[in-house]
């Protein structure tokens, strides 16, 4: 037997035909207008067409990655549907003065002829804990008359339209053009963000054709002291992906307020639901450290929160980095919910002589006698403090209208020991002493 086909947008046309009518339908029982047959019986039909095209291929369990009960399809349709048709957003705005062109609770109860007693079962749906917030399809709070508004790229996404480009609330884009050649790490580190991308890549294969287990994520820890090159590995990863890479300032999340902090964090993810986007959460040790005694309300609900921010980064649908410096203060109970941890760690000589060639500028011109593995032997800089000082080098030559040359390396390497704030000696340059520019490191 052939299942019948239904078309998308033909599906998705009756349902914006039935949330018009069902608000027209709403419009004229308030002013008290007569029972109206046709628009009844149109009604059944649109009816109809909406539960076939659902039961075939439902455009809302396409977009929430997982079946969706009826009443969670009704409260999506009529959420969207302004955003899709705006003379339905006008229809609302007429039925609640004064509000956003989108759906409370309570008119939606009285476009769907929710009964008292079904009053749960709606109750249920748009709860916090639901699929629907969970799942970032929808934003809302728990009133009765408050909005209840889509996803900020679901619309786009449910029609097959580009997603928004712009950074989401409480982000920011990192804009590293890096690729695996740039990377200056270990063979095994490399091969477990190999690892990691694979994890993306084949999720069809293993999840939908061999029946794995679905989970959010992935989720990877990436570990090791400032400089090390944590977010410069993800950069490569969302170029890989051909994705973007937003930071999440964590601190701009992060409320004293009870109800604040999970708000915010919903609103992120509800931001990039569905789209192709790398996050990275930095100082995630602030975040997952390890749990003391709860001694007031507030230890309780810090908890909760860490709870929450957990629950959302496994639930949502893409790639989640968490960056940290201090690995030990992290609790283990949360690491093991992780799918990859890789630890960064500093440069070896070698990796330090790469890393030296990798950051002065390639056209700069060089002094004969300039020696970068006796730079990378003198002083065991990170990858970031390398990238620092070469920066600078070039800078000394070029103010100075010369090629770069162990002068303009000392220096510039003196002045980035001189970031760490402690008392310096020469010495520190160890062998880089000797062309130290006199006067100018003491």
């Amino acid at each position: 037997m052939i299942e019948p086909t239904i078309d998308v947008a033909s599906s998705l046309s009756a349902e914006w035909m039935r949330v018009e009518l069902l608000a027209r339908n709403a419009t004229a029982h308030r002013l008290g207008q007569p029972h109206d047959v046709e628009t009844s019986s149109r009604l059944i039909e649109l009816s109809d067409t909406v539960t076939r095209g659902r039961a075939v291929s439902s455009p809302w369990d396409r977009i929430a990655k997982r079946p969706l009960e009826p009443l969670e399809c009704d409260v999506l349709a009529c959420v969207i549907a302004p955003e899709v048709e705006p003379r339905i957003g006008w229809l609302y705005q007429e039925l609640q003065p004064g509000h956003p062109p989108y759906p409370s609770r309570a008119l939606l109860q009285e476009l769907l002829s929710i009964s008292p007693a079904g009053l749960r079962d709606l109750g249920r749906v748009l709860a916090e804990d639901a699929a629907l917030r969970q799942l970032g399809l929808i934003e809302c709070d728990d009133s009765v008359f408050g909005p209840i508004r889509p996803a900020r790229s679901l619309a786009p996404l449910l029609l097959g339209l580009p997603v928004p480009s712009s950074a989401p609330p409480g982000t920011t884009r990192v804009l590293l053009h890096a690729g695996w050649d740039d990377l200056v790490l270990p063979g095994d580190r490399i091969a477990m963000m190999r690892e990691y991308i694979a994890c993306l890549r084949y999720r069809s294969i293993v999840v939908d054709a061999w029946g794995g287990q679905a989970s959010g994520g992935p989720i990877a820890l990436f570990s090791g002291p400032s400089g090390t090159g944590k977010t410069f590995a993800a950069s490569v990863i969302a170029n890989e992906l051909g994705w973007p890479l937003y930071r999440v300032d964590v601190g701009s999340l992060i409320s004293k307020y009870i109800g604040e902090t999970e708000k915010n964090l919903n609103l992120v993810f509800s931001s990039v639901h569905g789209r192709p986007a790398v996050l990275q959460f930095d100082e995630a040790d602030s975040l997952f450290g390890k749990r003391g005694e709860i001694r007031d309300a507030r230890d309780r609900y810090a908890n909760v929160e860490v709870n929450h921010l957990l629950s959302r980064i496994e639930q949502h649908d893409g790639p989640c980095v968490l960056t940290t410096n201090l690995r030990g203060n992290l609790d283990p109970a949360f690491v093991r919910r992780f799918q990859m941890v890789i630890d960064f760690p500093r440069p070896d000589v070698a990796a330090r002589s790469r890393l030296w060639r990798l950051h002065l500028p390639p056209r700069a011109p060089v002094e004969p006698t300039l020696d970068l593995d006796l730079a990378a032997a003198a002083v065991h800089l990170t990858g970031g403090g390398i990238k620092n000082a070469a920066m600078h080098a070039a800078f000394l030559a070029a103010a100075a209208g010369r090629a770069i040359g162990m002068p303009d390396l000392a220096l510039a390497v003196w002045r980035e020991l001189g970031k760490d704030g402690r008392a310096l000696a020469v010495a520190d340059l160890g062998p880089l002493a000797a062309f130290a520019p006199r006067g100018a490191v003491c």
